[in-house]
C-alpha cells in the first residue's frame, strides 16, 4: 500500500484537506473480506482545530464500489461503500479516554495522533467499518442452494418422533 504519511496535528492545524483514489488491490486488509480486489476507493479528509469539541480532528470520507460474496448464495455482488467519520486527535492513550469521557458522542471517534500518521491505514480503517456484518444480496439471483438447503434440512428431532409413534 502507498504510504501517505502525515503530520496529523499539523494538519489539522492549518485546516489542511487531500483527496484521492485508492485501488482495492492496494488495501491487504480489505481485501481479505472481497471477493476480488477489483475497484477503487475514493477519499477525502479534512483537517480542523474548531468544531464543537476545540481539539484537532479529521473528517474522512471513504465511496467506491467492491465486490463481496453473498453469505446466503455464496455469489459475487457488487456493495457500494459510502461512510464518513470525524477522528478527534488525542496526544496519548490517557487523553484520548478523557476526551472520550468529555464528548461522549458515539458518532465521533478518539483516536491517537502522531507526527507520522499514515492516511491510507485509516483509509482501509474507514472502507472495513463500512462492510456489512454479514454480506448479501437484498434478493439472490440464483436461489437454487438456499433452496436445496431449505428442503435437505431436517430437523434432528424427525428420528425420535418416527420411534414415538412405533
Amino acid at each position: 500500500m502507498n504510504a501517505f504519511v502525515i503530520d496529523a496535528f499539523e494538519f489539522c492545524r492549518i485546516n489542511g484537506s487531500r483527496e484521492g483514489t485508492m485501488p482495492v488491490a492496494e488495501m491487504t486488509r480489505l481485501t481479505k473480506d472481497c471477493f476480488d480486489s477489483s475497484g477503487t476507493i475514493a477519499w477525502r479528509i479534512d483537517g480542523n482545530v474548531a468544531g464543537k469539541t476545540g481539539y484537532p480532528q479529521m473528517t474522512l470520507s471513504v465511496s467506491g464500489a467492491v465486490q463481496l460474496t453473498c453469505q446466503r448464495c455464496l455469489a459475487p455482488f457488487s456493495y457500494q461503500i459510502d461512510s464518513s467519520t470525524v477522528l478527534v486527535l488525542a496526544k496519548d492513550d490517557e487523553h484520548a479516554d478523557e476526551i472520550d469521557e468529555s464528548i461522549d458522542d458515539e458518532a465521533i471517534d478518539v483516536i491517537v495522533g502522531t507526527r507520522a500518521m499514515n492516511v491510507a491505514d485509516l483509509i482501509e480503517d474507514e472502507a472495513l467499518l463500512a462492510l456489512p456484518f454479514v454480506p448479501k444480496h437484498d434478493v439472490c439471483p440464483d436461489s437454487t442452494l438456499v433452496d436445496i438447503a431449505a428442503t435437505e434440512k431436517k430437523s434432528p428431532f424427525a428420528a425420535l418422533k418416527g420411534l414415538a409413534s412405533e
